[in-house]
């Protein structure tokens, strides 16, 4: 084997280093896209208000469901990475290290799901990604139908509406699997 040969220990390092630096992408995406929503919010709620048309508020649901679809996109696969190192990446390298077993490779991927508060935590950020990204439009939606709208858009509500309760039947459904 000449000097330059890679050895598969080094091609799995190098395997683990570019897809744990494509999470940590994914995860400075998906947390900056809560501070986009929360500010596409407040600007839209504060035209709305100076405007005093509540149509206006109709611009949030689309808003919200696209931020908070690519928002579960980046989220799963965050998720996907993790799962990926756990399954395929460590046991390859725990193998390598030392044929036979006894190795853990990547243990704090595995460590840090068995917190105890962890399934607490998921609960709140359920909580806090159905508010962010749906419950935000809903409100937004009721009160437009509130206010009186025309027909037209009351019917472009009730797709918007749709949209959203569709979203959220994905976080929620997302947010059991992972």
């Amino acid at each position: 084997m000449a000097e330059q040969d890679v050895t598969v220990g080094q091609l799995l390092l190098a395997e683990y280093q570019t897809i744990k630096d494509e999470q940590k992408a994914r995860i400075g995406f998906r947390d900056n896209l809560l501070y986009v929503t929360l500010t596409v919010v407040a600007a839209v709620i504060a035209a709305a208000a100076q405007a005093k048309q509540a149509s206006m508020l109709l611009a949030l649901p689309p808003v919200c469901v696209v931020l908070g679809w690519t928002y579960l996109v980046n989220d799963q696969k965050i998720s996907a990475i993790g799962a990926y190192v756990r399954s395929e990446l460590a046991p390859k390298l725990a193998e390598l290290a030392k044929p036979g077993g006894g190795v853990q490779a990547f243990g704090w991927e595995i460590a840090h799901r068995g917190d105890t508060r962890r399934g607490s935590r998921k609960a709140v950020q359920l909580a806090v990604d159905l508010l962010a990204f749906c419950g935000v439009p809903l409100a937004a939606l009721v009160v437009f139908w509130a206010s009186g709208g025309s027909g037209l858009l009351v019917a472009l509500s009730g797709l918007e509406a749709l949209a959203v309760g569709g979203l959220a039947s994905q976080v929620v459904w997302y947010a059991n699997g992972a």
